[in-house]
């Protein structure tokens, strides 16, 4: 095995794929990328939309983490992006035609917020006097313990965040007064599609909204696909070699390697894997759960979305979902199986900011809510009818749609399960046994040759590449092992 042509073969080509293969060959070792289908990129994906000329993001558009991402700003990767940031990172808006906007700037946000003004700046203040230091120390496997070794511990404002995050959303939001302040939080919290009375769904907000105060919540100008296009770069850049149309079924299919990273999820690792792991780790990996799926509208429309609420128009992404209650209750539902007929629905326009994507007259957006996992259903009416509620005449604009139901998303990409967007469901245990609690850190397997590499390991969701950093670091502790062992056998 170590005579073999490759140091590691990474299979899969999503972020964290890439990013584990970026990490790798910049440390001399000779690394392959397979991708079973002919595009390279995962879920970075941007697809030419229902007409020529049109194009709409397959999985992410709106990408914060990326932005912000230690491992890609420490290659330099945004530099090499064009950015799109509208005015304000997001919008909310309520039925009597208002709407809160979540601004970059704290202070501009505080103050939209009325009497809850001194509470918001209190919560986020403390967080973002050390936010770029904290927001990585929150994306390592173990917040505190293993980080980034040129970013001090901020222990001051992680500990504010272990007090008010480790708490349920709806926690958070009681101890705000105004409609706003607690529907905002409650749509950021709404992200991690767990119920909001449910802990720690309150870090997903505050994580979202240190996001937005720090880097904005960016798109990227002609879409996604050019984060995935920079990857591919700055993998070749370094001697990487990428093979797309190399769909692996089993192990054996695999060129030989010193070590095989997996960007898979743990359900279709094991159909990859079989018995070559033993049967405690297997039935661990089999009890990993996931969670709501997505389905997903893209839109072709006759002009820009008519928002009753004109602020919205400020914003690439757009919360739908009233007030705190009414979006705890529509999560609430789909946890139970149960699809609500008012679903949160987040919303993005992105043609709004960003004209290369579409042509003159006519506006691109996307939409989605979330649903039972593997939910057969089509909400293509709840959504519209969400949409309409705070856009009247939304549907008379509508010149085409295309919808994605879980099953389409697993099929277009089968770490999707059952349209599960983060690769499992972010329960506190699964946010640190992720995928199982043993062996530790979770990208090591039994088989000290294979290793775990996807959004299944921490951090967990986003487009931020860090699974596949921390994966990578723990990949060259192997290598380096095994160079030991050979320098020890030639002497």
């Amino acid at each position: 095995m170590r005579q073999s042509q490759w140091d590691a073969v990474v299979v899969g080509s999503g972020p964290n794929g890439l990013a584990a293969a970026i990490a790798l060959a910049r440390n001399q070792r000779r690394v392959l990328v397979l991708e079973g289908q002919e595009r390279i990129g995962g879920g970075l994906r941007t697809d030419p939309s229902i007409v020529p000329g049109c194009r709409h993001d397959h999985c992410a558009t709106v990408v914060p983490l990326a932005a912000a991402s230690p491992f890609f700003r420490a290659i330099g990767l945004p530099e090499r992006l064009v950015w799109v940031r509208s005015p304000a990172a997001l919008a909310h808006p309520f039925d009597d035609g208002s709407a809160i906007l979540l601004w970059q700037d704290l202070e501009r946000t505080a103050d939209e917020l009325g009497e809850d003004r001194g509470r918001y700046r209190a919560l986020f203040q403390p967080l973002l006097e050390r936010g770029d230091a904290l927001l990585a120390m929150l994306l390592s496997p173990a917040p505190g313990v293993i980080r980034f070794p040129e970013l001090p511990v901020p222990w001051s404002a992680l500990l504010h965040f272990a007090r008010e995050g480790t708490r349920s959303a709806i926690h958070l939001c009681q101890q705000f007064r105004t409609e706003q302040a607690r529907a905002l939080l409650a749509g950021l919290a709404a992200h991690s599609t767990l119920p909001l009375e449910r802990a720690p769904s309150a870090a997903f907000a505050l994580v979202l909204a240190l996001c937005a105060h720090l880097v904005g919540w960016p798109l990227l100008r002609g879409g996604t696909a050019q984060l995935a296009a920079r990857l591919i770069d700055e993998l070749a850049a370094w001697g990487g070699r990428l093979q797309s149309g190399y769909p692996v079924h089993r192990l054996t299919e695999i060129p030989p390697a010193r070590a095989v990273l997996l960007d898979l999820v743990p359900k279709n690792a094991l159909a990859l894997v079989g018995q070559r792991w033993p049967r405690w780790y297997r039935q661990q990996l089999a009890r990993f759960r996931h969670g709501p799926g997505v389905f997903k509208i893209d839109w072709l429309l006759r002009d820009e979305i008519p928002w009753r609420a004109t602020a919205c128009a400020l914003a690439a992404t757009v919360h739908l979902g009233g007030t705190a209650e009414e979006i705890a209750a529509a999560e609430r539902a789909v946890v139970n199986g149960r699809m609500p007929e008012r679903p949160f629905v987040i919303l993005v326009q992105p043609s709004q900011f960003d004209q290369s994507r579409t042509l003159a007259g006519v506006a691109v957006a996307w939409g989605y809510c979330h649903v039972p996992n593997g939910w057969q259903g089509d909400a293509t009416d709840v959504i519209e009818r969400q949409v309409e509620r705070f856009a009247p005449g939304f549907r008379s604009r509508i010149l085409a749609r295309r919808a994605w139901g879980p099953h389409d998303l697993e099929m277009r990409n089968p770490n999707l399960v059952g349209g599960d967007l983060g690769a499992g469901w972010p329960t506190l245990r699964q946010l640190f046994a992720r995928p199982s609690w043993w062996p530790w850190p979770p990208y090591r397997t039994p088989d000290p040759a294979l290793f775990f590499c996807s959004a299944s390991t921490p951090p967990g969701g986003g487009v931020h590449g860090l699974c596949g950093y921390w994966a990578a670091r723990w990949v060259d502790r192997w290598l380096q092992r095994l160079d030991r062992v050979d320098r020890l056998k030639s002497t």
